[in-house]
């Protein structure tokens, strides 16, 4: 799908520059669009990625919950995946499934530690681990700084809907204003000026 894309940037380029200078504006046009469509985020990846972002603080609260009555970290999350199912809960079963098959803790978790959602959670684990720290202080204040964040971005969320809609609702009530305010007052005072 990129080629097509790119294909048709350069020939619009092409067909807009004319003359001798179409093609090296065609071949740079071309070459910028292969660029950003590279860093593009595919429509799937970007649904994965936000519904991972939106389970997660639950999930991790409900991982600290289970931690907090006594339960085994492996089993635990075990508990939680199959309770929240769902795009986190799938890439936090294979830390299950390595711990499962023998794997040390860092080593399981490391399966998700260049996952961008769930590394910190990978890291606190880790940490908690090798240090003997509370795995469930660890967890909690993970999950709570999770929360944090997933409320300032619905606050951003909310923001932004009200300063994209302030311009479709402009474009909608100046004109009514100027035809129901502005035009009947610049009429009336024309007039009383004429004689």
């Amino acid at each position: 799908m990129r080629p097509l894309a790119v294909a048709g940037v350069a020939l619009g380029a092409w067909l807009l520059v004319d003359g001798w200078l179409g093609v090296p504006a065609a071949l740079v046009s071309g070459g910028v669009a292969w660029r950003v469509l590279a860093r593009a985020e595919a429509p799937s990846s970007r649904r994965d990625r936000e519904a991972v972002e939106r389970a997660l603080p639950h999930l991790i609260e409900l991982f600290a919950s289970t931690l907090r009555a006594g339960a085994e970290p492996v089993a635990g999350l075990a508990r939680v995946c199959a309770a929240l199912p769902g795009p986190a809960a799938d890439r936090l079963a294979v830390v299950v499934d390595r711990a499962r098959w023998g794997a040390t803790g860092a080593e399981a978790w490391g399966a998700v530690a260049d996952d961008v959602a769930l590394a910190s959670l990978a890291r606190a684990m880790v940490r908690s681990q090798v240090s003997g720290a509370s795995v469930v202080q660890t967890v909690e204040r993970l999950a709570e700084e999770l929360e944090r964040e997933s409320l300032a971005r619905a606050e951003d969320a909310a923001r932004k809907v009200g300063v994209a809609a302030a311009v479709p609702l402009g474009v909608c009530l100046l004109p009514a204003f100027l035809l129901l305010g502005v035009v009947p007052t610049v009429a009336s005072l024309f007039a009383t000026v004429t004689p």
